[in-house]
């Protein structure tokens, strides 16, 4: 799925993966991360996500990465901020207090750039990649953030019935990407209301990747 794709996607408005509202799972299980206030979590395809206000006001620092420079102008005017803006070469950086966003290929943003968070939030990133791309974004998250917990929501149906994204991403696929360095405890599973894009069956599921197991 090349880059145009999504940036199509937002030139058009085609953001039905964007709520209205913080994401009510993150709500109910954020706390499952124990994290200390002010820690810095760490949000993958962020695109111009409630989510990032919601953990501001809960007295957390936001570090994201989205292709998308337009939904970053978006997420700041929305949150009625004028942020700074530096040129990292690869990647750009939008920046006011507590929220650090970057712009630009996930797969550019090193370690030195995004600096030590706590925690990420994975909401609407693994579950938008192809799974041709899905291990090797995986491996990256890990190497950029050093393997901190995580809070993983993802889509599990019959991806016969829908191409996608988002894509099916299964506890088996879950589980061959992230058991060897975490520990998995599913924290809940519930149907999407009126099915997946209004036309199938879908359970929307919540993992906690724990601490790094010693394995």
């Amino acid at each position: 799925m090349e880059p145009e794709f999504w940036h199509d996607k937002w030139r058009r408005n085609e953001i039905g993966f964007h709520n209205s509202e913080p994401h009510p799972l993150l709500v109910q299980h954020f706390g499952a991360l124990v994290l200390e206030k002010n820690s810095r979590i760490f949000l993958p395809l962020c695109g111009k996500t409630l989510d990032i206000p919601w953990l501001g006001q809960q007295g957390f620092q936001v570090a994201g990465v989205e292709l998308s420079e337009l939904a970053v102008q978006q997420l700041f005017a929305n949150l009625a901020l004028e942020p700074e803006v530096e040129d990292l070469g690869p990647v750009k950086l939008y920046r006011t207090e507590g929220i650090d966003i970057f712009v630009g290929d996930v797969f550019e943003l090193t370690r030195e750039v995004l600096g030590t968070v706590a925690a990420i939030y994975d909401r609407a990133a693994l579950v938008a990649l192809p799974e041709d791309v899905r291990r090797r974004y995986t491996a990256h998250l890990q190497n950029i953030t050093g393997c901190v917990p995580q809070l993983l929501i993802t889509f599990e149906y019959d991806q016969r019935l829908l191409p996608g994204p988002p894509f099916c991403v299964s506890s088996d696929e879950v589980a061959q990407h992230y058991q060897g360095q975490y520990r998995l405890t599913l924290l809940d599973r519930v149907p999407v209301p009126g099915g997946l894009k209004g036309k199938c069956a879908a359970d929307e599921l919540v993992w906690l990747l724990g601490t790094p197991s010693a394995a």
